[in-house]
Parts: structure tokens; sequence; C-alpha cells
């Protein structure tokens, strides 16, 4: 009862924009982010660059909303969401995908001083009416399954079923390039040439966006590239539309312009032993020695996408192309790791180089389902990536689909990134793919 008389007392609304608006969101995201820190132990803060909205910003329908408390319209919560037209996978019945719109939520904050009291779910009620306004049939949230607040407000609260769990991998950008096999090459594939072939090998996939041209052609792409044996090239037409007998293909999106991380916290010894290895790394490249970027000041992350390989060693081919994009990070000033987002299952993972201290195992996703769609009844839902996900319906909250590959579900996608989350991680698959 007095969490839902606190409740009452908080007003949101659609974040305005002004300068007071915007200091108060970088304040409430300061606290979040430091909130319950340990003195020795290192944090990752986020700097989103002047922009609140920067990580929907790219979406033709997205909204900020803020959650204001008492006569003072004290800022005590915040979150995004846009709209998105993805798959849901192919028809049994039809050689064409089911395209469905989805309300994708990330960012909830929620201010340390008054969680536990409501806050957060209101935010979410708001979000999902707000994309249930938009024709959103789905709505979808990704967060660490380790944050425990996030995932009790979905599983304990609305009712939410886990469901998948993608793996985040992180490799650190080392001083010196890595190596690429002398009987590979790696060519660049024009943004229309990218578009078809990614239609084509994830045809049956999920989440595929309806609008890929705009995303391959956006100005934070830094391009498509595939990897193949050199004696394969004089006998593959790109334009062809065919595809060569064994390959790579992946994308790269460039971050770091949309926001920077930084690493805080560390201890005296640590940090030393961390500039040791770049320094060594720096003056003797050769040695091609694994060296810590610098983190201790802001930098970016390249995000690795739409990874695909067939054939014959693609393995290799992969793992040579994922060389050659940590080498454009290398080159690129400010960049301080290459992140890729891949399911358990998917055989690219094990060809992806990482570092498993700097890696996330799991990645948690929960859906929801608009109560008046009919998108998915009575249709197979093939699960082709690898997350843990959650289904209710938008207000009435029933579970709908429990296990992974669960055969005829109902659901409609919309995400939530968990309360005093720093990292969203998880965000990155969907805003690109």
């Amino acid at each position: 009862m007095v969490e839902e008389n606190l409740a009452m007392e908080v007003v949101v609304r659609e974040y305005g924009g002004g300068e007071n608006e915007k200091a108060a969101v970088e304040d409430l995201e300061r606290r979040c982010e430091y909130f319950g820190q340990k003195q020795g132990k290192p944090l990752l803060v986020t700097d989103l660059r002047g922009d609140p909205i920067c990580r929907v910003r790219n979406f033709k329908s997205h909204v900020m909303l803020v959650a204001e408390f008492g006569e003072e319209k004290e800022m005590v919560g915040v979150i995004r969401g846009c709209i998105k037209t993805v798959t849901r996978g192919k028809r049994t019945s039809s050689a064409y995908p089911v395209y469905v719109r989805l309300a994708y939520i990330l960012g909830l904050r929620v201010c340390p001083t008054h969680r536990r009291l409501g806050v957060g779910m209101k935010l979410v009620q708001h979000l999902e009416k707000w994309g249930i306004q938009n024709g959103a049939e789905y709505a979808y949230m990704a967060t660490d399954y380790r944050n425990t607040p996030s995932v009790n407000l979905f599983t304990l609260k609305c009712n939410y079923v886990k469901f998948r769990t993608p793996g985040i991998l992180v490799q650190p950008v080392h001083a010196h390039d890595k190596p690429i096999g002398s009987r590979i090459a790696i060519i660049r594939v024009p943004p229309h040439v990218a578009a078809s072939i990614y239609r084509r090998v994830f045809a049956n996939s999920e989440f595929f966006p309806q609008d890929l041209g705009l995303i391959l052609y956006n100005k934070l792409s830094l391009g498509t590239f595939m990897a193949l044996p050199k004696k394969s090239i004089p006998s593959w037409d790109m334009q062809s539309g065919v595809l060569p007998p064994s390959f790579a293909i992946l994308s790269v999106w460039n971050t770091k312009e949309v926001f920077r991380l930084q690493v805080k916290g560390v201890t005296p010894l640590t940090y030393a032993c961390c500039v040791g290895s770049r320094v060594l790394d720096s003056l003797m490249p050769w040695l091609r020695l694994p060296s810590i970027p610098n983190v201790f000041k802001q930098f970016g992350v390249h995000f690795l996408y739409g990874l695909h390989m067939e054939g014959k060693g693609a393995a290799r081919l992969m793992k040579s192309l994922c060389h050659f994009a940590h080498n454009m990070a290398r080159d690129d000033a400010g960049c301080g790791a290459v992140v890729a987002e891949v399911g358990k299952r998917d055989p690219v993972r094990e060809a992806i180089p990482h570092w498993r201290k700097f890696s996330w195992p799991e990645d948690l996703w929960v859906l929801i389902l608009d109560s008046t769609s009919e998108a998915l009844v009575g249709i197979g839902f093939e699960l082709i990536m690898a997350r843990l996900i959650v289904v209710v319906m938008f207000g009435i909250r029933v579970v709908l689909v429990e296990a992974f590959g669960a055969g005829n579900g109902r659901a409609v996608m919309a995400t939530v990134v968990g309360v005093g989350q720093h990292f969203d991680t998880g965000d990155w698959t969907m805003l690109l793919w």
C-alpha cells in the first residue's frame, strides 16, 4: 500500500530536452552508476556526450520518458524506447518473411533513493502504452542476467519468463596489428550487395530489420567486409548474387560517436600493470604482447554485427576477419575494444577472438505481447538467436512462452534495460540488427 501511494505521487511525462532537464538526467545517471560502488572495485561509467536520447535518436519513432516525484518535481527515473520493424521468422506456407512492429525499451534508470517504490514499474507501463499507441505488436528488453533488481522486476513483478542467453565477447584493442592469413583476402562489400547477402543468409531469422539498407548506409556504419580464400576471387563475381563456396562476413558499427566509456576505481597496482603492458606492446610490437588499452580515460568501441560464415575453413576465415576488424579499431584513435554479441549455440562464437575476463557470458532479453495481436498464433516460432527472453501480454501480463524453442507461441517484443545498469551492452544487437 505504501508503495502504491508513493507511486501515485510520481508523474511520468515525455523528456523535453531543456538544459535543466539534461543536467538532471546526467546527475541521475551518475548517481545510478556510482551507487553501491566499493572502493578498489573497477567501475565502468558511460558518457552520453551531452545527448540523453543518443541511443534511440536514429530511429524514426523514439521517445524518452522521465519520472518526477512530489511537488518539487524531482527527477527520479528515466526510460527510453523506439519502434523497429523486424522479421519474426518465415511463415511455413510462404517463402517470404513476416514483419512485425517491435517496441524496443532501454536505458531504464531509477534513482537509488527511490527504488522499490514502483517507479520502475510505472515507467515500463507508460513505455508499453506508448509502444501500443505507435502500432507495436511486440516489446523487448535486454539486461545483464546478473542484474538482480532488473531481473526481479520482470520475472517476479511482471511474470516474465526467462528465455534466451547470448554472450557478449570483448576483444581489447592492442598496440600491435593482429595477423591475417596469407592465403586469405579481405574485401569491402558495398552496402547494396551486403544487404542482398544478409537477406539471403538470414532469411529465416527473427529480429532482422526491414530497413537494413538504412543501417548499412548510416554514417556510423564503418562498412561490411568479407573474408574468402584468395584462390576463389577470380571465379567469384560479387554482383552475380552467387555466394563464394567458403566465406565469412561481418559489418562494423562505430558506437564511439554515440557514447564513450571509462573505467574508474582500479587500484594503483592494476593501473600500473595495464599501463606497463601498453608501453611494452608499443615499443616491441613484433612480440605481439597482449596489452590493455588506456581505458582509464574515455574510449569508444566498435561493434561487430551480421557475423556469418559458410564453407570449408570458415572458422579460419572468420578469425582473420575479426583480426581485420581489430586492426581497423587500432587505427581509430580513441577506440578501446571490439565487441560482438552471439548466441551460445552459434558456431561463429568459437571463431571470434576475445578475452574471457572482459566478456559477458550471458545477457538477458525479455518479450512482451500486445493482447490485440494475432501475429504468432498457430505459427511455428523458430527462435534462432540464443537469448534469455521473457514473454507476457501487454496490460494482462499472462505468461505465454516458457522454454527455448517453444513451438506455437503468441508473442510480441518490447525491451527494458535493467534498473541501475550502467553498461547496456545487450541493447546493441537490436540497435543494429
